[in-house]
């Protein structure tokens, strides 16, 4: 379980008189084991910035991050994440970054490209193992980012917008490879997007932030059934969340408050 209180994040100033900039402040947010979590808000308001400090990869300045009850001081193999821009080592084939985290481990030689075969063929790259990134196309590369993350068996899983450069196409077909290994796995995922479609397609709950100082502005159930493909986007339950996600976006950026009356409707139904 992720749980984190009464956050703030303060970057400093470049120069005098700069104080700097405000990203998190008094955020709450509690993740569930196995749950599956998707973050989505204004651009700059601290998505990013949030997922990096419960990964460990910054500090923050006030408050409390928990994994498990212990407190996040650093990276720990508990926790992998994927980022968007692929992250990979360009001169390693395919097998060899797949198996990155399990060498750092010290897994031996033939024990972790047995392991890492195995995530190859799990994210569909198989007879892929030994090309470099820059023979792969920008799904296939997210899709080694995905399979390295996965290969070292975390418990969390943390996704900084992996889709979000890839085209409408291959997105997709990632998002539905996503939910079926989530659906044999079921890791605790929080996954950040700047999709609304995105954000309810994959979640158990979506979380809204706020404009920066990023702090919870709403945690909003899916109550969709799974397992879920593609084709639950044209159900009138998707169409009514997704409706109801923009209507308080867009409201909590113009400066007015609450969900719209599809949103409404549909939580009362």
């Amino acid at each position: 379980m992720i749980e984190v209180k009464n956050l703030t994040k303060r970057f400093s100033g470049r120069g005098l008189g700069d104080s700097g900039v405000l990203a998190l402040e008094s955020l709450d947010l509690v993740v569930k084991d196995n749950e599956f979590v998707t973050v989505i808000g204004p651009s700059g308001c601290g998505k990013t910035t949030l997922l990096r400090i419960i990964a460990g990869l910054i500090p923050h300045d006030e408050g409390q991050v928990e994994v498990n009850g212990t407190p996040v001081q650093g990276p720990g193999p508990e926790r992998a994440v994927v980022f968007q821009n692929f992250a990979l080592l360009p001169w390693a084939d395919v097998l060899t970054n797949v198996t990155f985290g399990l060498r750092l481990q010290g897994v031996s030689k033939t024990e972790r490209e047995e392991r890492g075969m195995e995530f190859v063929e799990l994210v569909g790259l198989g007879g892929f193992e030994r090309r470099l990134p820059k023979e792969l196309s920008g799904g296939m590369q997210q899709r080694v980012g995905l399979a390295r993350a996965l290969a070292v068996d975390p418990e969390i899983l943390l996704m900084d917008e992996p889709f979000g450069a890839l085209d409408e196409q291959t997105r997709r077909l990632l998002q539905e490879q996503l939910l079926e290994i989530w659906e044999r796995q079921r890791k605790t995922v929080v996954f950040i997007t700047h999709s609304m479609e995105e954000a309810v397609l994959l979640a158990d709950r979506v979380i809204l932030m706020s404009r920066r100082p990023g702090r919870i502005e709403q945690e909003i159930d899916v109550p969709l059934e799974r397992p879920r493909s593609g084709e639950i986007e044209r159900s009138q339950a998707f169409v009514d969340i997704k409706e109801g996600v923009w209507d308080h976006l867009r409201r909590m950026q113009v400066g007015s408050e609450g969900f719209g009356p599809t949103f409404e409707r549909h939580m009362a139904g």
